[in-house]
């Protein structure tokens, strides 16, 4: 009996040892458990403006590179060896007018060209014992020609056949034949010296002095540097907007130089790719390069009741958010066109204060704080 109730004591005492855990565990994790604090709203301070409608000029950017108006591509149509040069032919070197840009070795050619010369010569000459009796009216005319002939000259025009008979007999004799393949001749030989057409700069040279140049070998590229043209490649719904004549803004990559273009031209034919059309302006100044990159700024209309706003502002592409009562709301706008920053809208009441800057995790109904976006006011109240 006494072992038993000892083992008796030894259970419940046990029991109460486990009962004891559970509670003082439940009562450290009760005591490590802390208020969960209360979390505190938070009021963003935004920057508004109040929107003012104006009448927004539309303006179109579009870019290009450079092109001189005049330019030549020089190719060969004689084959010679490179003689000489008026200058020294590399890039970068002037030319005036007229000057020899390239002179080939024609010695052979010209050597050909006065024995033609010499034969036509004689030809004329055995001629003119028939003239004499059956053309006496005509012979003095083909006394004074014949006397005119040089073979180191240019052959001087055929005296003018006032009969028809005479005419026949002329060219019976093979003498218009043989006057026109001397003056094929003669223009070829011209082709071995290739002059400057304008003022202006090589810009490309590729061959060098005593080179052989073959026919359609090319041979450089000879531009005139005083006036430019540049290419822009314009939206189709601007097209009955843009006029000849009309001033364009351009300015150079580095926005550190402006100049003044001239629309010369616009291509009747959109572009099945781009959907656009070319729109060549003239601009021309001292510092221009061919090849330079330029921005051109196209006015194209003026939209009236309009605001013209960062496209950061716009929400899905057609809302924007303004303050009413210190609450956030998105309001629905019409985009009139859009450009690389700014966008074009309508739809706005004049008062309204809109959002200027954009902030993360805008919602309709977020309470906010606004202030007044002074330098934004001024540019708006600025806009024409």
């Amino acid at each position: 009996p006494t072992g038993k109730m000892r083992k008796i004591l030894l259970y419940l005492f046990g029991a109460l040892l486990l009962v004891a855990a559970f509670f003082g565990a439940k009562a450290i994790i009760s005591a490590n458990k802390q208020p969960k604090p209360v979390a505190k709203e938070v009021v963003k301070t935004v920057f508004v403006t109040p929107v003012s409608n104006t009448t927004v000029p539309i303006t179109v950017a579009a870019n290009g590179t450079l092109m001189a108006k005049n330019r030549l591509q020089l190719y060969a149509e004689v084959q010679g060896v490179f003689n000489s040069s008026s200058r020294d032919f590399k890039p970068g070197q002037e030319y005036r007018r007229g000057e020899v840009l390239l002179r080939l070795d024609a010695d052979e050619f010209y050597a050909s060209v006065q024995s033609a010369r010499s034969e036509f010569y004689n030809l004329i000459t055995s001629l003119m014992p028939d003239l004499r009796l059956d053309y006496p009216e005509a012979y003095p005319d083909w006394q004074s020609y014949l006397s005119s002939i040089s073979i180191d000259k240019s052959l001087p025009a055929l005296p003018e056949l006032k009969d028809d008979k005479l005419g026949y007999f002329i060219s019976g004799r093979g003498i218009t034949t043989a006057y026109y393949n001397i003056k094929n001749q003669e223009q070829r030989l011209g082709k071995y010296v290739m002059r400057a057409p304008f003022d202006g700069i090589l810009t490309a040279a590729l061959v060098n002095k005593g080179t052989l140049v073959r026919t359609g070998q090319q041979l450089g590229e000879f531009i005139d540097p005083s006036s430019y043209e540049l290419e822009l490649a314009v939206s189709k719904e601007f097209s009955d907007l843009l006029k000849r004549g009309a001033a364009v803004t351009l300015v150079n990559l580095n926005k550190t130089r402006t100049y003044t273009g001239t629309v010369s031209r616009i291509n009747a034919k959109i572009d099945q790719a781009t959907q656009t059309i070319a729109v060549f302006v003239d601009v021309a100044a001292p510092d221009l390069k061919e090849g330079m990159y330029l921005e051109a700024a196209l006015a194209a209309r003026d939209q009236e009741n309009a605001v013209q706003i960062s496209r950061k502002l716009l929400v899905n592409e057609s809302e924007v958010y303004v303050v009413r009562d210190s609450v956030l709301d998105l309001i629905a706008v019409d985009p009139v066109h859009f450009s690389d920053k700014n966008v074009v809208i309508k739809g706005l009441e004049d008062g309204l204060l809109m959002l200027s800057k954009p902030i993360p995790g805008a919602y309709p109904g977020m309470k906010v704080k606004y202030i007044m976006d002074e330098a934004q006011e001024a540019k708006t109240t600025a806009q024409p």
